[in-house]
Formats: C-alpha cells, sequence, structure tokens
C-alpha cells in the first residue's frame, strides 16, 4: 500500500472499477475503495445484458445506441466466458407499436454500430416457429434480434482483477469517511474493515459512488449544490422455466416500458420494473406491486401464466441517472454524465451509466482528468483488440473447443461442474485446478456446485469476504442450493473460511 496515490476512486460498481482499470493501464497510481462487496448494488442487480437499448431509439439517443452498439462487439471479443450471444424474440403487439415502427428500429439496430459477430434481425411467422409455442395464439407476427448476455458482478471483479495486475490498490468494505482538498491534492480519511481509520493522498478524487455519488459530494466532502440524480429501482424476478431454448423474449407493455424474459439456468429471470426511488438504496427488494407488475406483463403474452407465489428469488437494485428532467422514469437517459470539479485538484463525479459502455465512461473520465497529471495518457483505445479480461484469453477460437480440450485433460471432473467452472473463469480454471488430480482435491461439496475449492480460490483472488458475496456475485449458487445449504455454507463460513479473509 502506497500513502500517495494519482487517483483516488470511490465506489467499486462497473464505473468506479471501469475507472481504475484504465488509470492503472496508463501507468497511475490508482487505489480503489468500496464500502461493501464490489458490485454489491446497481452493478449485480441489472437485466444482465450488453446491448444497445433498442427502446432507446424512441428517445432519440442515437450516439448512446450507436456507441453501446460498438462496445458490444469489442466486449464479447475481450470476455466470451462471461458474455455469450443472445437471441431475442419480440412479438408484435398489434395494439402498441405498428409493424412498420419495429422493423424501422431495428434496421437500425442492426446498421448504428459495426455489428460484426452477431447476425441482423428479420421477421418471423410465430406461429411457424418454435420461439412461438409459449406464447398465446394471438400474437402472429414477431421479430428476432441479437444482443449479448453478461455475467454482471462478474464483469465488473474482473475489472478490479485486471486494475490490479496493472498495479491498482483494490480495498473491499473499506469507507470513505472524509477528504478535503489541499492545495496540491486531496487528504483522504479511510476506514478499514476492521473499523481502523488511516489516511492517504492523491492528485485527484473520483466519485463514482453510484446511488451514494450525491451522498458523497454532500455529506462526505461538504460540495452542497443542486440535485442532479435521479434514483430509478429497477426489480427482477426469477421463475421456475417456462419454455424450452435459449433465446429470450423482449415483452412491450402499455405504459411504454419493456419486460426482458430471459433464460437463466433452469430458471427464466424476468425484469424490469421502472420506479422513482427516495429511499436508503441498501435496503432494497421487489416489492409486492413490481412482482405483480411484471407477472402481467408476461401473463399478457404466454400462455402458461405466472404468479407471485412462483418467484423462487428476486432482487432490486437502483440506477443512480442523471436527472434530466423527464417526466417518467422510464423516459431519464440512460447516458452518462461526468462533472469536473476544480482545476488543479480535480473531483470527478459520476453520474448514469450502464454496464455496456463502462470502457467508454472510463475513456472520457480519464480524458477529463488527463492534464492534472503533468504527463501524456494514453487514452485512445488501440486498433486491435483490447486487452482481454482477465480468463477472457483462451488458447483455442472458441470457447465450446476449450471446454473439449479441458474435458480430455481431466477426465475426473464432471462435465456440469467443468462448465460452470469455465464460464465463471474462463481460462483462469487453469489456476483454479492446478495441483488438482481427482474431485476430491475439491473438498467440501457445498451443494449447488460450489466446492471448497473455489471458494478458497474466490476469497484470496476476487475479494470475496462474506458468504453472499460467493452465493449470489461470483457464483450465483445461491440459486441452485436449498435453504438448508446455504445455512450450511454460511455456517462453514464462521468455521473454515472466515481465517482466510485476513490472510
Amino acid at each position: 500500500m502506497r500513502e500517495h496515490y494519482d487517483v483516488l476512486v470511490v465506489g467499486g460498481g462497473i464505473n468506479g472499477c471501469g475507472i481504475a482499470n484504465l488509470a492503472a493501464q496508463c501507468g497511475l497510481s490508482v487505489l480503489l475503495v468500496e464500502q461493501d462487496d464490489l458490485a454489491a448494488h446497481t452493478s449485480s442487480a441489472s437485466s444482465k445484458l450488453i446491448h444497445g437499448g433498442l427502446r432507446y431509439l424512441e428517445y432519440g439517443e442515437f450516439r448512446l445506441v450507436r456507441e453501446a452498439l460498438a462496445e458490444r462487439e469489442v466486449l464479447l471479443a475481450m470476455a466470451p466466458h462471461i458474455i455469450r450471444p443472445l437471441t431475442f424474440i419480440l412479438p408484435h403487439h398489434k395494439a402498441l407499436r405498428p409493424v412498420w415502427m419495429i422493423r424501422l428500429g431495428l434496421l437500425l439496430y442492426d446498421h448504428l454500430g459495426n455489428r460484426e459477430q452477431l447476425p441482423a434481425s428479420q421477421r418471423l411467422e410465430l406461429a411457424q416457429h418454435a420461439t412461438g409455442e409459449p406464447l398465446r395464439p394471438a400474437f402472429h407476427t414477431g421479430f428476432c434480434y441479437s444482443d449479448c448476455w453478461v455475467d454482471d458482478a462478474r464483469l465488473v471483479v474482473l475489472n478490479a482483477m485486471q486494475a490490479r495486475e496493472y498495479g491498482a490498490d483494490v480495498l473491499t468494505r473499506t469507507h470513505l469517511e472524509g477528504a478535503c482538498r489541499g492545495e496540491t491534492g486531496w487528504l483522504a480519511r479511510l476506514i478499514d474493515p476492521r473499523g481502523q481509520p488511516w489516511t492517504v493522498t492523491a492528485d485527484a478524487l473520483v466519485n463514482a459512488a453510484g446511488p451514494w455519488v450525491e451522498r458523497v459530494l454532500e455529506t462526505t466532502l461538504g460540495h452542497a449544490g443542486r440535485s442532479r440524480l435521479r434514483l430509478v429501482k429497477g426489480s427482477h424476478i426469477v421463475v421456475p422455466r417456462r419454455y424450452q431454448g435459449e433465446h429470450a423474449y423482449l415483452l412491450q407493455s402499455g405504459d411504454r416500458r419493456v419486460v426482458f424474459v430471459l433464460p437463466y439456468g433452469d430458471y427464466n429471470l424476468i425484469g424490469t420494473t421502472d420506479v422513482p426511488f427516495d429511499g436508503d438504496p441498501a435496503a432494497l427488494s421487489a416489492s409486492p406491486a413490481e412482482i405483480d407488475y411484471l407477472c402481467r406483463v408476461v401473463n399478457e403474452y404466454f400462455r402458461t401464466p405466472i404468479r407471485a407465489e412462483d418467484v423462487v428469488w428476486s432482487f432490486a437494485g437502483v440506477r443512480p441517472l442523471f436527472d434530466d428532467g423527464s417526466a417518467s422514469a422510464a423516459a431519464v437517459t440512460r447516458d452518462y454524465h461526468l462533472e469536473l470539479d476544480g482545476t488543479t485538484v480535480p473531483l470527478l463525479s459520476v453520474f448514469g451509466g450502464k454496464l455496456t459502455t463502462h470502457r467508454q465512461l472510463a475513456r472520457v473520465a480519464l480524458t477529463r482528468l488527463a492534464g492534472h497529471f503533468g504527463r501524456e495518457l494514453p487514452l485512445e483505445l488501440p486498433e486491435g483488440p483490447p486487452p482481454a479480461l482477465p480468463g477472457g484469453v483462451l488458447p483455442t477460437l472458441t470457447l465450446e473447443t476449450y471446454r473439449q480440450q479441458l474435458a480430455k485433460r481431466f477426465p475426473w471432473l464432471p462435465e456440469p461442474l467443468l462448465s460452470a467452472l469455465l464460464q465463471r473463469h474462463g481460462s483462469l480454471i487453469e489456476v483454479l485446478l492446478q495441483g488438482a488430480s481427482t474431485l476430491a482435491d475439491f473438498g467440501t461439496d457445498h451443494g449447488g456446485g460450489l466446492y471448497q475449492r473455489e471458494v478458497e480460490y474466490l476469497i484470496r483472488q476476487e475479494w470475496a469476504r462474506q458468504p453472499e458475496d460467493v452465493l449470489w456475485r461470483r457464483s450465483k449458487c445461491g440459486l441452485a442450493m436449498s435453504e438448508a445449504q446455504r445455512q450450511a455454507f454460511a455456517d462453514a463460513w464462521e468455521t473454515r473460511y472466515a481465517g482466510l479473509v485476513g490472510d
């Protein structure tokens, strides 16, 4: 640990980790602090998509959509183990938008970005297509188009891991108690996980605290001013599978919102809502009204209805959007907005943003700060392939070919476990498997595909500090475990793993 850094980044969501990653790659000394776990809030409560944002076209967000579509292709190449193509079926609802409008929107979507890996959209006759089988007979016409699915929390963690590879210090469960600006830099007071205070200095401070960005500005830094933040809550529900296949559905609602129905292992993930929010971002859950709303939208389209009692898991997050004055929460821009305060000792605050455009947000952020470091930063993104995220560099052309090679090298590893580990860790599975020759070397089976060996790896390499970090963010194994297994894992954490956290 240093006493002084070029950049102090506050917030371990996708924006903070993305900025820390790029800053470290540019040769800056970086400290990132997060008061909870990486991706503990907004960045792990998304619809888990890398997409251009088809519905943003209706609001004239052409630059955002173009940028996001271009990044979609780049991210797919950078991390194929956690990002994969996903086909969406859009049934045409006669009472909402005309066919020509949807077709025009999809044509724009096809051509606004640099689409190279994903197929173009097309019209479907749902009555004659397998994807129409779970839908009500009233939906005759539909369209299909492509975007990508992502493990959102792992995308954040991989950015933090890459930042660490380039020399950044990343501290979770570390609270920024306060910071004051001096003539030559910032003096920041931090509280470590044990409650001990300490101080660091930094040339620049980046406030990427997500839903807490204004609280950091006003309470922690004493920079009161006009409100620029608009909190919008989005909730999701998970239900047992309603159809076969690995495609998704985009359902239009009469309130101009859309609801995604996504494949999620043995389940379907359904969301999201757009509800104005003014409470505590740390205490969130899907409300009964939101669950009812999602069920009603899905039931308008699907033959087999879903009910609130079918929900096996739900989660909610708050999007920290820039307040552009839009009348409805659904219409508020999803674009990012950066505010720079100070000329010699800068404070940069981040509003908005999305998973897909985190690299571009980071580039703009570092561009705004570049003049304060007394040296030129290599901020132009390379023309060739960008540095792959950890685990994304595969020794063969495709993830499937690599999986087949691993299966031959490790025949003792059950295929479902091998596939799950590969999807979580990519080529870093080699580190996880190093020294193992039988399944017994994986140690205790906690259920849901989670073994002791992986838990210890997540603690040592990925900042896992609590049971929920492992079950719901690093692995998602909690969904496949029974309540008894989750409780047993929590008990094992106290007796077996808590000691590793302090190593």
